[in-house]
């Protein structure tokens, strides 16, 4: 079987979205409704899609959007953010997601997009296209009985106050609260409208209906947003009627430690509420230290998260600030991208070049990736066949150079 690979028509997108419906086995048809919100959000000139030459029908789907991604130092690079990538199971392993993406890295070159991102469902694909995890996240449930927290109602101790919201004011408040803290957050990624319409359910799709949300908000004594919380809970009772509720938390943002701890004991003081999952947080999270009984906070999750590819080295290693100074001359290997060549890094200036000098690592574009965010340890990657010391003590100056004191956090799947 042969296919066309190129990107899609207006006309097109319904049979599309039936192709990425069918890939994530959400539905097999979709809405009018569905194509509608789709086409309202999207530039369809970043849609891809591989249509069989016999049939005519898009088997294998690919999307991109512009994203920002915030770095250790504070700065937010422009990246492409994959999304959407399905082959129909009867057109598997004919090269057609390798053909979009050798596209799509040449369209984001073109637009100067710095890096590509995006949330890997199956680990074994995305190395082979330059992609490393770069981000990890935790997920905690808490025994609300053994936490020791204090759940009488009482107001915060800093003078500020919590007040369950609507949706049309988190619609208001959430996105100015988010900026600020992506802005000094590394892993952190921009979100659109459509994630804050689809997050408040404003909006949503046939195939994924939106599941009623609580939202709560944080003010200081001014009157300042500091934090949001948005959640939902089961409806669990014993037989004998006694409510054995789990409180689900969807997205917790929070301006300080003071906040958070506020938040945290909001969410377990509520009535008929025996356990709060506190969703995907930074593995580094505070929240189990929050509580006077670290223990009463068990982790349910942990796993990789964001997966970053590098396309301009020089750009994306010169945008970030570095834990300690030192000369690193990196020799990137990039068989499917641009990446490839020599540089070298002066992490004491951020000054990042093009260089013939010799080589103090050798790495793949993909152990880059894990590494650029300060998530992954070069000690490790070396020990795992990953980096190739040329240099003695290049790779101890490595850990020292990249690795941060906060780890990064990405909250967003995309």
């Amino acid at each position: 079987m042969s296919a066309d690979v190129r990107p899609i028509a207006e006309s097109e997108l319904p049979d599309w979205l039936r192709t990425v419906s069918t890939g994530f086995l959400t539905a097999s048809k979709v809405t009018d409704s569905d194509v509608a919100r789709w086409a309202k959000y999207s530039d369809l000139a970043r849609f891809q899609g591989a249509f069989d030459s016999d049939t005519g029908r898009c088997v294998a789907a690919f999307r991109s959007f512009a994203q920002e991604l915030t770095l250790p130092g504070g700065a937010a690079v422009p990246s492409t953010a994959v999304s959407s990538v399905g082959v129909l199971p009867t057109h598997r392993r004919q090269g057609l997601l390798t053909r979009m993406m050798a596209a799509e890295f040449a369209a984001a070159r073109a637009r100067g997009d710095v890096l590509a991102t995006l949330i890997a469902a199956e680990y074994p694909i995305y190395g082979r296209y330059g992609f490393g995890p770069a981000t990890s996240l935790a997920e905690w449930e808490i025994d609300v009985s053994r936490t020791g927290l204090d759940l009488r109602p009482a107001a915060p101790a800093d003078g500020g106050r919590i007040d369950l919201v609507d949706a049309a004011e988190v619609r208001q408040v959430g996105p100015e609260l988010h900026e600020r803290l992506r802005a000094r957050t590394p892993g952190m990624v921009s979100r659109d409208e459509r994630w804050w319409n689809l997050m408040t359910g404003l909006e949503e799709m046939s195939y994924r209906p939106y599941r009623d949300k609580f939202f709560a908000v944080y003010r200081t004594a001014e009157g300042e947003v500091a934090g949001l919380v948005a959640y939902r809970a089961d409806d669990h009772w014993t037989d004998a009627k006694v409510p054995q509720n789990t409180v689900h938390v969807h997205d917790l943002l929070a301006a300080t430690p003071q906040v958070e701890r506020a938040l945290w004991q909001f969410l377990c003081s509520i009535d008929w509420v025996l356990k709060v999952r506190t969703g995907y947080r930074a593995p580094d999270d505070l929240v189990p230290q929050l509580l006077p009984d670290p223990r009463s906070a068990r982790i349910v999750t942990s796993a990789d998260f964001l997966w970053v590819r590098v396309l301009d080295v020089v750009r994306a290693l010169g945008a970030r600030t570095y834990e300690a100074p030192g000369v690193l001359v990196l020799e990137v290997a990039d068989g499917t991208g641009p990446a490839a060549g020599r540089y070298r890094l002066d992490a004491g200036t951020g000054v990042c070049e093009r260089t013939e000098e010799a080589a103090d690592l050798r790495l793949d574009v993909s152990a880059l990736g894990s590494l650029y965010l300060g998530d992954e340890s070069a000690v490790r990657l070396a020990a795992l066949g990953r980096v190739t010391e040329e240099r003695p003590g290049a790779v101890a100056l490595a850990d020292a150079v990249f690795r941060t004191a906060r780890r990064p956090w990405c909250p967003d799947i995309f």
